[in-house]
């Protein structure tokens, strides 16, 4: 069940227009169909630095305190909460996409790691995510590395499918605006349920 949820969260989030999206349409309308698949791929790499960097930091966080750990997932919950509100404030407004100039496949792949590697936010969400589905017992690196993989493949498989459809997002209008409307309320709602059922939850069995 704890799978499920974090799957169904996973996809919401994965699917919910944002920056990254942004950015391999833009390179895609710079570059065409190479360098956008090509940052895609370094986006991928990038997200990866960060589920490496959240398993061992995490590992090392419990194998020094239990308690302290748990305290980490009660805040991490409550970040879900924050994330959740943020989306269900936030303004409506079109997907921005900014130009960049043409420089090559090759350079989109390397741009596409920094990009994503030096994202704070995406080092901040995994170390509040991550940790909330982990099972008690187990050994916690294996499981963190598997969700967080799962998590830069969804986000992955997303932005391959925007630079596939790049011409339709950049076409402007009202139902493409209703739709990320729609997509960004539901993930805020998502977050906040699921931010005050773990809180809830852990009172009962924390790891």
């Amino acid at each position: 069940m704890s799978f499920i949820a974090f799957l169904a969260t996973a996809i919401m989030l994965a699917i919910t227009p944002g920056p990254g999206i942004a950015y391999v349409v833009a390179r895609t309308v710079a570059g065409g169909r190479s360098e956008g698949m090509a940052s895609c791929l370094g986006t991928a790499v990038g997200g990866l630095f960060h589920v490496a960097a959240a398993a061992l930091g995490l590992s090392l966080l419990i194998a020094r305190s239990a308690m302290l750990f748990s305290v980490v997932k009660y805040i991490g919950a409550a970040y879900l909460v924050y994330l959740g509100i943020r989306l269900l404030l936030r303004k409506d407004e079109a997907l921005a996409v900014g130009r960049v100039a043409s420089h090559g496949a090759r350079r989109a792949f390397r741009e596409g790691i920094l990009v994503e590697a030096l994202n704070v936010k995406t080092a901040l969400f995994f170390l509040a995510f991550l940790p909330q589905f982990v099972a008690p017992g187990q050994s916690l690196i294996p499981q963190l590395a598997m969700l967080g993989s799962i998590c830069v493949t969804l986000n992955t498989l997303v932005d391959v499918g925007a630079v596939l459809a790049a011409s339709r997002l950049l076409e402007s209008g009202a139902a493409r605006a209703a739709r990320a409307r729609m997509l960004t309320r539901t993930s805020g709602v998502v977050m906040l349920g699921l931010g005050g059922y773990l809180a809830f939850a852990r009172r009962v069995g924390a790891v």
